[in-house]
């Protein structure tokens, strides 16, 4: 059975092995662009979000339906 030849380790191949490998291992790997969320119409999203009491007090003082009227201050207020 032939052999292949032996190559030569010199110190210079070493060096730029381990540091092929050490960059291996300790590079993040390249994450993939975040996507843009498709809304979809209808659908509502819970959230927390913090107020002052006179605004709450302000939409809650028509009855029900307060958050409906909060978010279209909101869809107005962000021009959509």
């Amino acid at each position: 059975m032939a052999q292949l030849p032996r190559r030569p380790r010199t110190l210079n191949d070493a060096r730029t092995e381990a540091e092929a490998a050490f960059k291996k291992v300790t590079t993040k790997p390249v994450e993939a662009p975040m996507l843009k969320r498709q809304t979809l119409p209808g659908v509502k999203e819970m959230v927390s979000l913090r107020i002052d009491q006179d605004v709450l007090e302000h939409f809650q003082s028509d009855g029900p339906g307060w958050q409906d009227r909060i978010n279209v201050a909101l869809r107005k207020a962000a021009g959509l």
